[in-house]
């Protein structure tokens, strides 16, 4: 069926001014419309609300206390049956010591470690004191021995260096003799005739009196491809005005 009969204006106006369509992508539509709020169980605020969080932080307190308690009571018992009286006495106050560090203040645990602590360094200070003594009395005994390792080295370093400066002069000597000996067989057999003189380029190397020739000096033709390799190479011009094939056309048919 032919369109010829047909108005033209429906067509020409297109989809654009038409009816707008209601079917829509999923993925078009608008998603998470509703806020989510907390159900119960949670930690909603009511919960938090009604939660004692000063007693169960004491009770936590307490119960570590507890605990800590328990372990030295029944490290200072199993000890007791190891150990003389002496150390009974020794765990009591560390059992003590730990008691009162389950209910002693912040500041009061801070004064009792910084006494421990001068005390161990007093310690190590008398210790020190007594190593550096023993130490003096060793050092004594380790530099008359080092004396002598050093004495000993020089000695061995002085031969060393005396056997190389011989050895060098020996064959120093050698040399000089060898070469007297050339130079004297040369004196004897040579011709002065042919001795180049010294300090020539080729002094050092075989001497070639012979006249060097080219292999083509006798020839009567000479230079006959002269020219053969001037033709010009084709290239490429990316300009049709001033590329070779236009040169040659221009100078061709034009001119």
């Amino acid at each position: 069926m032919t369109t010829a009969a047909r108005p033209t204006f429906d067509p020409a106006r297109g989809k654009g001014s038409q009816a707008p369509t209601r079917i829509y992508s999923s993925r078009d539509l608008a998603s998470h419309t509703k806020l989510k709020f907390r159900q119960s169980g949670q930690t909603t605020q009511d919960e938090l609300n009604r939660v004692d969080l000063k007693a169960q932080l004491k009770k936590a307190e307490q119960d570590h206390y507890e605990k800590v308690n328990k372990v030295a009571k029944l490290g200072a018992g199993l000890s007791n049956s190891f150990k003389d009286d002496n150390d009974d006495e020794q765990e009591k106050e560390a059992a003590s010591a730990v008691g009162e560090a389950s209910t002693e203040t912040p500041l009061e645990r801070k004064r009792r470690l910084l006494q421990e602590a001068e005390r161990l360094d007093k310690d190590d200070s008398d210790d020190s004191d007594a190593s550096k003594d023993s130490d003096d009395s060793d050092s004594d005994d380790s530099d008359s021995d080092d004396e002598d390792d050093t004495a000993e080295l020089l000695r061995e370093l002085e031969k060393i260096k005396r056997e190389r400066a011989e050895e060098k002069d020996r064959q120093e000597r050698i040399q000089r003799e060898e070469e007297e000996k050339a130079r004297e067989a040369q004196v004897a057999a040579g011709n002065p005739l042919l001795e180049m003189p010294e300090g020539s380029a080729s002094s050092s190397g075989p001497k070639d009196f012979s006249v060097k020739r080219r292999w083509d000096e006798d020839v009567i033709f000479k230079n006959q491809a002269r020219g053969m390799d001037d033709k010009p190479k084709k290239r490429f011009i990316n300009d049709t005005l001033r590329s070779d094939f236009h040169r040659k056309f221009m100078n061709k048919y034009v001119q």
